[in-house]
């Protein structure tokens, strides 16, 4: 099975502009401002939901609010805004801003696309917000820092992939105790994880040693050989600026790469992956 991330990764390397740069920081302000409003008029917070049916009566605006339906009408929402907009601007400066607003996107369509199945399928009307799609972010995160050590309520330190386990026994929980079909919204929103690390997952699944198997060390002491050769060190795989020619550059590795390949700071985050 081919890795989506490869699609992707083409889609941004060919579109390096495409997005809204900072778009978790737009999101985040665009809660608390409903959170506010919410707060004096609690009536304005009907209107920002997702429901299809008043989608189809004119309401098309719901298609788009519901991404800014504030997460808790308790202070315990500004904790939960600071999480959002962390780790979406880790997010975005790790992957770079066209791929996390694909991200974001691919969860906004799937999220839209359910609610309109369960209503024409199933006759089932379903008011739908953006939590458990802001809640993924936590797997992706956890996914690329899992040792990262977080302070929870600004005083427990606890580590990502910890916070990721506690985040996915949420959304087990309201599989289990949501009715029918509200309880499918938590695996909907966690689809488009599965789309940005199906590869990783895949790849990171035990296989037996073959022939074409590459040797990590051997290769990387290889790739330093003809560095010694060519009288530099780092060489980025993409645009061919070495760190002779650019000593301010800064050069990186890639962990999702097949073999050993170096990628300057302009494409670690912009390239296609090697795959053979």
């Amino acid at each position: 099975m081919k890795d989506p991330m490869r699609l992707i990764d083409r889609f941004c390397y060919r579109h390096p502009n495409f997005g809204i740069p900072n778009l978790m920081r737009y999101l985040t302000i665009a809660n608390v401002v409903f959170w506010i409003l919410g707060s004096v008029n609690t009536v304005l917070m009907s209107y920002l939901s997702f429901d299809a049916a008043l989608i189809l009566r004119g309401q098309v605006w719901r298609l788009f609010t519901f991404m800014l339906y504030p997460p808790s009408a308790g202070l315990l929402a500004f904790l939960v805004f600071y999480f959002y907009y962390w780790m979406g601007s880790t997010l975005e400066q790790y992957w770079g801003t066209p791929q996390f607003n694909i991200y974001l996107l691919i969860g906004w369509f799937l999220t839209v696309v359910y609610g309109f199945l369960v209503y024409f399928i199933g006759g089932v009307r379903i008011r739908i917000d953006a939590q458990y799609l802001y809640l993924s972010m936590f797997f992706s995160y956890a996914a690329l820092f899992p040792d990262q050590q977080v302070l929870l309520f600004f005083i427990i330190p606890i580590r990502m992939k910890i916070l990721a386990l506690i985040d996915a026994a949420y959304f087990v929980l309201a599989v289990i105790s949501n009715p029918f079909p509200v309880n499918l919204l938590p695996i909907v929103a966690v689809l488009n994880f599965v789309i940005f690390f199906s590869g990783t997952l895949l790849r990171n699944l035990p296989k037996k040693p073959s022939a074409s198997t590459i040797n990590f060390r051997r290769a990387s002491q290889k790739i330093r050989q003809e560095q010694r050769s060519q009288l530099y060190h780092h060489k980025c795989s993409v645009c061919g600026r070495t760190d002779t020619d650019y000593p301010g550059l800064e050069f990186r590795y890639c962990s999702r790469c097949v073999g050993y390949h170096c990628f300057c700071i302009d494409h670690i985050n912009n390239h296609i992956h090697f795959t053979e």
